[in-house]
C-alpha cells in the first residue's frame, strides 16, 4: 500500500493525495478513505488518523483489521517522505544561496 500527498507550500495543507494497493476489498476501501480524510488537513493532524476510526467508519470486521493498519501505516510514510523531501529541498537551496 502506497500512498502520495501533494502539500501546498504556502499553508502547509494536504490538497491531494492518491494511492495505490494490491490486496483485497478491504484494504483498498481503507486506502480510499485514507486518501479522502488527509485532503485539506496539515501534515501534523493526518498524523492523529488511527487505524480503529477507519475500521470503525467501514466496519471492517476483526479479520480485516490489519488493511486499516496498512492505510495509517501508509498515512505516517507519506508523511515521512514529504518531510524529507521538504528538509532536501531547504537543504539545497540553502547551500545555493551560499
Amino acid at each position: 500500500m502506497k500512498l502520495q500527498i501533494k502539500i501546498d507550500e504556502d499553508s502547509g495543507k494536504i490538497v491531494d493525495a492518491c494511492f495505490k494497493t494490491f490486496g483485497c476489498g478491504s484494504a483498498i476501501a481503507s486506502s480510499s478513505v485514507a486518501t479522502e480524510w488527509v485532503k485539506g488537513k496539515s501534515m501534523d493532524e493526518v498524523l492523529t488518523i488511527k487505524n480503529t476510526e477507519i475500521a470503525k467508519h467501514l466496519s471492517l470486521p476483526p479479520v480485516k483489521l490489519h488493511c486499516s493498519m496498512l492505510a495509517e501505516d501508509a498515512i505516517k510514510a507519506a508523511v515521512k517522505d514529504a518531510e524529507a523531501k521538504r528538509g532536501k529541498m531547504n537543504g539545497n537551496s540553502k547551500a545555493a544561496d551560499a
